[in-house]
């Protein structure tokens, strides 16, 4: 999509996040919801504030000269 739209000036990148806390996040089963946060670098989920951050800096001007991109914001999953 990238390069079909590239000519329009338009970008299209996407978010792929990690466990975040939202209502899916409560009803996960606790083991395999430690087993995701485990396997993160910073041992925690995401706020949905983070993951929104995220959005907001592809919607803006600082990603301006970006698209085709997958953004991980899953706290750097190792495993």
């Amino acid at each position: 999509m990238a390069t079909e739209l590239g000519d329009a000036n338009i970008r299209v990148n996407a978010i792929a996040p990690g466990i975040t806390k939202t209502d899916m996040f409560d009803q996960m089963e606790e083991k395999a919801r430690n087993k995701l946060i485990e396997s993160s670098i910073f041992k925690r989920s995401a706020e949905t504030a983070e993951i929104a951050n995220v959005a907001l800096f592809l919607a803006s001007d600082l990603s301006s000269f970006m698209t085709g991109q997958i953004l991980c914001v899953d706290g750097g999953i190792t495993k």
